[in-house]
């Protein structure tokens, strides 16, 4: 077989230039200089040839290897030139045109309350403590002096996952594991917001999921005046320094005394209006930390007192926004939600 070297080359190098994509290249070269190509298989008749033939045709058969592995190899350059610079021009953006407009979002009013909460209260040296969303029955109701046999679990309608199980139904159980992780050291003044659950119908003032803040303070020498004092400051930096606050008695379990907190109608002064009617807007349920909740705790009442509050952040939000239904604070609706921007 006659090997034509001029014309193969001039053919194999024009197949190269006339690659338009790197599969076709790729192709191109399979078909020169694969396995099977055309110089591998004039390398392979070298050894069949005369001995005197043999050295020029190698010669001419690895230059053209050589030729079209370099000619190969630019022209994968320019192609990837080619792509990048089609590409850049197909992905161009034209920066005088007006902008995508994107709207702006808000914090939630309820995070925005418990926000300025916590504020409030880190400002008189609490701490913010935590507590499992799904609780033992012991902690969400024995160690705070409520027996399963106790009347005031009807009111909590819990949600019980087994016997010793539930979703927490209050805050409250965060005090007890505050005590017990830190006694007998003194002070303990934490407050604890989370969310707890309920079985309660939903309706403008009612959810089954709702959040609380629960604050505590234990140390020697505590008293009813201090709790009415910090939860007076408290009123008054969250609704105004005109508001006025009183404690009425009432009952609850894990404290006693025990009171109910009211504060003057932040939307009428205390004048009266439809959403208050006397003036007075229940705020919080609070007391002093019942003894027997201080000794499970870790804590000797003969030693120690305490105060406890307990307040519905949905509530305090609904106050400060005058928001009337409490649905709204979980519909996710961006026309009420656009209002706190």
């Amino acid at each position: 077989m006659e090997w034509d070297w001029v014309r193969l080359r001039q053919d194999a190098e024009a197949e190269v230039a006339g690659a338009a994509t790197r599969a076709e290249l790729e192709e191109v070269r399979i078909r020169y200089l694969g396995r099977k190509g055309v110089v591998t298989r004039a390398l392979a008749q070298l050894g069949r040839l005369p001995p005197e033939e043999r050295p020029e045709f190698g010669r001419q058969a690895n230059s053209l290897r050589q030729g079209l592995e370099e000619a190969v190899a630019r022209r994968r350059e320019e192609i990837e030139r080619e792509e990048e610079t089609r590409r850049l021009r197909e992905e161009a953006v034209d920066v005088t045109l007006p902008g995508v407009p994107v709207r702006r979002g808000s914090l939630h009013p309820l995070y925005r309350v418990a926000e300025e909460v916590k504020r409030i209260f880190l400002g008189m040296g609490y701490r913010v403590a935590e507590g499992p969303e799904v609780e033992y029955d012991w902690y969400n109701f024995e160690a705070l002096n409520i027996p399963r046999d106790h009347p005031s679990r009807d009111a909590q309608e819990s949600l019980y996952i087994t016997d010793d199980i539930l979703l927490r139904t209050q805050t409250s159980p965060v005090q007890i594991r505050v005590m017990q992780a830190m006694a007998p050291r003194l002070p303990v003044k934490v407050i604890a917001p989370g969310k707890v659950y309920r079985r309660d119908t939903v309706d403008p003032t009612h959810s089954f999921m709702f959040h609380q803040v629960e604050g505590l303070l234990v140390d020697r020498g505590v008293t009813m005046a201090d709790l009415k004092g910090t939860l007076e400051e408290f009123a008054r930096q969250l609704y105004g320094p005109e508001t006025r606050v009183r404690l009425r008695p009432s009952y609850f379990p894990f404290t006693e005394p025990s009171a109910e907190l009211d504060a003057t109608c932040p939307l009428c002064g205390g004048k009266g209006c439809s959403t208050c009617g006397s003036g007075w807007l229940e705020m919080a349920g609070c007391g002093m930390v019942h003894p027997r909740v201080l000794e499970v705790g870790g804590y000797d009442p003969e030693e120690v007192t305490g105060f406890a509050f307990g307040m519905g952040l949905d509530r305090l939000t609904m106050l400060k926004y005058r928001i009337t239904d409490l649905r709204l604070l979980f519909q996710n609706d961006v026309r009420f939600l656009e209002q706190f921007i």
